[in-house]
This record gives C-alpha cells, structure tokens and sequence, in this order.
C-alpha cells in the first residue's frame, strides 16, 4: 500500500507541474542565487492558494525532492483528496491555525529543518488581498533565523498569479507566471525582531516587477 501511495503520488506530482507549466508558462528567475543544493527557507509572497505549487514546480527535481512547504493543517485536510496531495504529494509540514489548539508550529518547522529538508513558507499568515504588496510579517521567519542561522533564508516573490486566475474566475487569463528567487538573507547578530522583519519584507518587495530597475 505504502509502494502504491508513493507512486499515486509521483504521477499526481508530475501532472501538478505539467499543468503549472501549460497554464501559466511559470518560469524561475534566479536573481543574485543559485538553484544549487544548499538548505535553505523559500519566503513568498501570499495571494493565491496556487502560489505554493507555482514555487514548487519550478524547483530542480533534486531541490524539488527535499523541499517541504508549511502549510494550515484546516485547509489540506479538508478532504481526501487535499489530504493526499498535501501530504503525499507536497510532503507539508501541516500546521493548525486554530488557537484552541496547542500545535506549537515551530516545534513541527525546526524538526523538518533538523531533518535536513528545505521549506517553502508564507510569513504574512494569510493571503494577501489588499492593494499593499505585502502584510506584515509574522515573527516565524525571525525565530527559524535565530533558531537555525546556517539555513539560507531566500526571499522568492511570485508575480501575475492573482491576475492569471482571479478570485471568483474559472477560466485563466494568459500571462507568465514567474517565481524569482532572490539573493538569501540571515539574521544579523544583534539584529531585532522588527529590524529583521523589515529587511526581509523589503528584500522580498524589492523583486516584484513593478520596483525592479
């Protein structure tokens, strides 16, 4: 059963990136970085459900295979078929958002990074769905900084996604989606929570298309 699911879960994979790849012609730009294996902490922007699968596709297959998004527990498990891909397929670190709940999300983010894997991540909690390019910043990011300083923490901003397939629309528009990987950033020592925040917002605000040179 365990052989089967593994599988199951490689074609699904597979046809995840085709279709990525036939709706959206999503292309990587590596912007001051290399798609080389080192460990490392994908921070994105946060305007569409797709926006994780869209950085995952565009990964290199060996990036790819060690590369676990954090994702909310209440939305992949919310039925068979979201509990199979996120876990099977994507391999999340599923978390549960619920503050009735004591999941202690870090403990569940360090344990992967222990683990050697990489992690794809959203640090403004909740898609953004305000003219602002971005939300605040929760302290996650800040913490795993402190935490495990030797993990590259690479600001990775994805462009026309919310144009492509606007909320409430079926059929998607036709424009290249494309996720840029920018140069890593690390917690200064010293550095304060908020000073930190604001660097790491402004490094990944710096990659959207309408503020590049």
């Amino acid at each position: 059963m365990k052989l089967l699911r593994t599988f199951a879960a490689r074609i699904v994979g597979h046809a995840i990136r085709i279709f990525a790849r036939a709706i959206t012609a999503v292309r990587a730009d590596w912007q001051g970085i290399e798609p080389v294996p080192r460990q490392r902490v994908y921070y994105s922007n946060h305007t569409s459900n797709a926006d994780m699968p869209m950085i995952w596709s565009v990964l290199p297959a060996a990036l790819r295979r060690t590369v676990r998004p954090v994702a909310a527990a209440d939305y992949w498990l919310k039925n068979p078929l979201r509990a199979f891909v996120g876990p099977e397929v994507f391999n999340c670190v599923l978390v549960d958002r619920r503050p009735e709940v004591n999941d202690k999300p870090m403990d569940k983010i360090l344990a992967a990074l222990d683990e050697g894997s990489s992690l794809i991540i959203f640090p403004e909690g909740n898609r953004n769905m305000t003219e602002d390019p971005l939300l605040p910043f929760k302290a996650g990011l800040y913490n795993m900084g402190v935490a495990r300083p030797d993990v590259d923490l690479v600001p990775t901003w994805v462009a026309n996604l919310n144009t492509i397939m606007p909320k409430g629309e079926v059929i998607p528009l036709p424009l290249i989606c494309t996720v840029t990987f920018g140069a890593p950033i690390h917690v200064a020592e010293g550095e304060s929570k908020d000073a930190f925040l604001k660097r790491a917002s402004d490094a990944l605000v710096a990659l959207a298309p309408q503020v590049q040179s």
